[in-house]
């Protein structure tokens, strides 16, 4: 089985059976593919993952700011040269998710086992992920973090717990995760409007 047809069914495989009984419900129907508020907005582009985060600085998927979040950041390079530029594997496997009919030709991860300020990207596909660890997580309470070479990951094991697995399982894990991590994600972001509000009520 190629990497891509890997790919496509631990998307499917980790969505559910929602989709495949749409899907089959309605075969062939005119209104099939990702809906058009869905599709990523901006052009074409061969190399998404070259200067990145000048092309893609907003996650589109929760506004996040990826330069803050270069260390969990990922691009996700479509076949027709559309890309997403998010901020987690989280908002990757909801860009996956939507773009179903999409295949993607390459995924790119921020690399935590180089040095510098700024993360510079590795594919997603060969990198080591570090899930469950002490380490913080963006946007998910069960962190997912990716590494460029095993050995970076070892010793980040070493030092934070938890399990390294390669990207499909990370996957899974994201789509597993997802229904607690929105639900936390949800309550945090009403609780700051909340807040918000009574600070303009109070002035």
């Amino acid at each position: 089985m190629d990497r891509r047809n890997a790919l496509k069914m631990s998307v499917l495989a980790s969505i559910g059976l929602a989709t495949a009984g749409k899907a089959s419900a309605q075969p062939g129907c005119a209104g099939d593919g990702t809906p058009a508020q869905f599709t990523p907005r901006t052009a074409p582009d061969p190399q998404p993952q070259v200067d990145d985060l000048a092309r893609y600085p907003k996650c589109p998927y929760c506004g996040m700011d990826r330069k803050q979040y270069h260390h969990s950041r990922m691009v996700v390079h479509y076949a027709d040269d559309l890309a997403d530029g998010t901020c987690s594997l989280h908002c990757a496997s909801i860009s996956l998710a939507l773009n179903i009919d999409r295949d993607p030709k390459a995924l790119w991860v921020g690399d935590n086992a180089a040095e510098g300020d700024t993360k510079p990207l590795v594919e997603a596909e060969k990198a080591s992920y570090l899930v469950g660890s002490k380490l913080p997580g963006v946007m998910t309470a069960r962190s997912k973090v990716a590494y460029g070479n095993a050995d970076a990951a070892k010793a980040a094991q070493a030092a934070h717990g938890g399990e390294i697995v390669d990207f499909d399982q990370a996957l899974l894990a994201a789509y597993t995760d997802m229904a607690g991590d929105v639900a936390r994600i949800r309550k945090n972001r009403a609780e700051r409007r909340r807040k918000m509000m009574e600070q303009q009520n109070r002035g």
